[in-house]
């Protein structure tokens, strides 16, 4: 190995490192907590060697949700992969969608926060860029189940949407109740005590009205829980992920159960 392809793997070990200690802070301390002279006394480094690597924390925090994405690609290519129904898959994409929350819940909080008019326009361009190229490939599986089900006859040819436009309207239903999960008392008030039982309602109501085939009874509670538990089964060999609300903790650290 040359010397400059030894720097070259020095420096992206040490910016693994630098993030790393970044995710332990933010879940010991959360996000508001973190300070880029605390990540670079915690590896051993001066803090402009750590500047070197990020810009600014604004930076970093974008590098994080952005290895954090990468991270996420094999559950749902797994889901797109799967030989279901595609109206089924595109219900695995969401199962997946909360097993991630459930398992790893910083992983949601980075993204929330980072897409934020204070975080997101005071990062760099390039990292908001390597941060939407790493949101791309998730995006491009996500719109083949669109693209497939046209194809199949599943979906209807006239609903007015492209394939990759029909897509946010799950991916808002589900990012919006991710939200609200996380806003501690806003669900309380709305008598919502199992709010991922209800996001899985919301997307069968929205895939009946694109008429979705096949189309599916919202009103079956146990057709629901059966189908959860056979597609988690079948794609990812797991139990169907717990429908309540999750844990909570808020950027400044502080837990609650919720």
């Amino acid at each position: 190995m040359g010397t400059k392809e030894r720097r070259q793997r020095d420096r992206a070990a040490r910016e693994q490192r630098f993030l790393d200690c970044a995710q332990e802070l933010i879940q010991r301390d959360g996000l508001l907590s973190l300070q880029m002279s605390r990540i670079a006394e915690d590896c051993d480094y001066a803090v402009g060697t750590l500047y070197q690597h990020f810009a600014s924390k604004e930076d970093l925090l974008l590098a994080l949700a952005t290895r954090n994405c990468l991270e996420r690609v094999d559950l749902f290519e797994r889901a797109v992969q799967w030989p279901g129904p595609t109206r089924e898959r595109m219900l695995a994409i969401a199962i997946a969608d909360l097993m991630i929350i459930r398992s790893q819940p910083e992983f949601f909080r980075v993204a929330q926060y980072v897409f934020t008019d204070v975080i997101w326009h005071a990062a760099s361009e390039p990292a908001r860029q390597r941060l939407l190229d790493a949101t791309a490939p998730i995006g491009k599986l996500i719109e083949g189940i669109a693209i497939d089900a046209l194809r199949t006859g599943d979906l209807p040819p006239n609903t007015g949407l492209s394939p990759q436009t029909l897509t946010i309207g799950p991916w808002t239903l589900c990012m919006g109740m991710h939200t609200l999960v996380h806003a501690e008392g806003v669900l309380e008030r709305h008598d919502a005590p199992e709010p991922y039982r209800l996001l899985i309602k919301n997307l069968q109501h929205l895939l009946n009205g694109y008429g979705w085939q096949p189309l599916f009874d919202v009103s079956d509670e146990a057709a629901i829980d059966a189908q959860l538990a056979r597609i988690s089964r079948e794609v990812f060999e797991s139990p169907a992920p717990p429908l309540g609300g999750a844990q909570r903790k808020s950027l400044t650290g502080s837990k609650k159960d919720g």
